[in-house]
Order: structure tokens, then C-alpha cells, then sequence
């Protein structure tokens, strides 16, 4: 890693709908030294953010133009409607498009759906944003179809939402420059993709571990032996005596060293002494 990789800080931007908290929390945890700062964008916009370098990295709503930017997808959302809670859709668990017939669907300007035909009726015009949408489905004048990460975001307690089956999801994927995969950006995606903190690519980069070194054998381990010191029995013998040069007793209880015990039946081991002769 140069130095030129290594910023003051890492910017992740996220799109309204995405809650990036585990993410940075894990971030924190292993590079305490690396400040991560979150950068709000709309959904539109986020790319554009991307390519002019207004954060390092980023949480968007797919398609990504694959052109400049690198994206890997993370998950798909489940497609609502959003209702007033005493609307008659709220009785059922699920709806179809076909159900929503003859309801006034709701179409925001910053729409996350990919509708190649819009589902209902149409309003008169068009909410700027998802948030004004949720105010008029409140006033009763249509309701809503949405991911259900944005339905959460504006929760109301007079509103609630219904899946709908048959409905356009929205893909959300991490997305950055492709000219700059940074080292903090390669540790970023470990962190998404779950990798642990001893993984190659999710290691913390100020506290990376050292490789391990060759255990040393202990002395005496698998090298020479060491000699007897001098003038000590090196084992026992046969049958319990000593083998030393001092001798111990022989297999059938005599002495077998060089001073001379008892030999085998009874008698003397050593050279046999005469008497002294008389002088005369």
C-alpha cells in the first residue's frame, strides 16, 4: 500500500432505504485509526456522486452503469403498497398489480422502480419525492407502491403496507470507481462480504499480524545425545544389577565386577593368595 491509497478518512455514501449501521460498526471495530464518514445522497444521484469522487464507495439502487463503476449486488427488496390502515387492502396479506386497478398509483419523481407499465390509475401529477407521496396516500388521495426499505424509512402510524407480488423490485448493490479500488475500498467489500478479520483482504491494515515463525526445538530435541559423565553406570543390568566397570552382582548372584565377589558357586572371583613361605 503507498502512501497515495491511504486517505484521512473513508466516505460511504447510501441511498435513502439503506441502513449501512452493521457495516460500520465493523469498520470501527477494526480500523478504529480510519475515521468512516456517511455521506446521504438520493438515489438518483448517487452515481454521479461516485464518479466525481464525493465518496469512496456507496450504497445504491441498481442498474449501475458498469462503464467507470464497479458494483456488486447484495440483495434484492420486497415490492409494497402502501395503504391507510383502514383501506380494504389491509384485510388481505398480499395483492396483485391487477388489484390495484382501480386505485390512483402514486408516481413520485425519485421513483427506485424499473415500471415499464405503471400499475392503476395515474394522479393528476406527480409527487417531487417519496416523502410527499407518503403525505397524499395519509390524505387519501392514492397509495403507494415502493420498496419496502423505503416504507419502513416513512413509517406512519396511520399508514401500513401490503407485499405486492407481481411488482418491478429494487436491487441494492455496493458500487465505487473503478479507478479507484483503493486498499480501504478492497477493505470494505471483506467487511460486506462477511470476511473475517484473519482473511487476507479483511485483515486490519495498521494491525496486520506478523507471519508466524518456525518453532525452535527445545535443546537436547531431536539432536546428539549426551555422554554418561564419567564413572556412572549407564543402565542396569539383566536382571536388576548395576553394569557399570564397578561391577554389580552377575545373573546368578554374583559379583561381576573387577574387585571380585563370590563367583558363580561359592567361591572366589579373584587370583587365589598362597602362604608366605618360612626363610630358614
Amino acid at each position: 500500500m503507498t502512501g497515495s491509497d491511504v486517505s484521512p478518512s473513508f466516505r460511504l455514501a447510501y441511498v435513502p432505504g439503506v441502513t449501512p449501521t452493521k457495516w460500520v460498526r465493523i469498520w470501527n471495530e477494526r480500523l478504529p485509526e480510519i475515521p468512516l464518514t456517511l455521506v446521504a445522497v438520493p438515489a438518483a444521484e448517487a452515481c454521479e456522486l461516485l464518479r466525481e469522487r464525493g465518496a469512496d464507495a456507496g450504497f445504491v439502487r441498481l442498474p449501475v452503469d458498469r462503464d467507470d463503476l464497479s458494483a456488486i449486488p447484495l440483495y434484492t427488496e420486497t415490492t409494497v403498497v402502501v395503504i391507510p390502515k383502514d383501506h380494504v387492502v389491509a384485510a388481505v396479506e398480499e395483492v396483485s398489480t391487477e388489484e390495484l386497478a382501480d386505485e390512483i398509483v402514486l408516481h413520485p419523481l425519485d421513483d427506485t422502480l424499473g415500471w415499464e407499465r405503471l400499475p392503476g390509475r395515474p394522479a393528476v401529477e406527480r409527487p417531487a419525492t417519496t416523502a410527499d407521496a407518503i403525505e397524499l396516500v395519509a390524505a387519501g388521495v392514492g397509495v403507494l407502491v415502493v420498496p419496502q426499505s423505503l416504507a419502513r424509512l416513512h413509517h406512519r402510524k396511520d399508514l401500513t403496507y401490503r407485499p405486492v407480488t407481481d411488482a418491478p423490485e429494487s436491487r441494492v448493490a455496493l458500487s465505487w470507481p473503478q479507478e479507484e479500488t483503493t486498499d480501504l475500498v478492497e477493505h470494505f467489500i471483506g467487511i460486506v462480504r462477511g470476511r473475517t478479520v484473519n482473511s487476507t483482504r479483511g485483515r486490519p491494515l495498521a494491525t496486520a499480524q506478523p507471519e508466524a515463525q518456525p518453532k525452535q526445538k527445545r535443546p537436547g530435541a531431536g539432536g546428539a545425545q549426551r555422554k554418561p559423565a564419567a564413572g556412572k553406570p549407564t543402565g542396569k543390568g539383566p536382571r536388576g544389577g548395576s553394569g557399570g566397570a564397578k561391577g554389580g552382582k552377575s545373573p546368578r548372584g554374583g559379583s561381576g565386577g573387577a574387585k571380585g565377589g563370590k563367583s558363580p558357586r561359592g567361591g572366589s572371583g579373584g587370583p587365589k593368595r598362597g602362604k608366605p613361605r618360612r626363610r630358614s
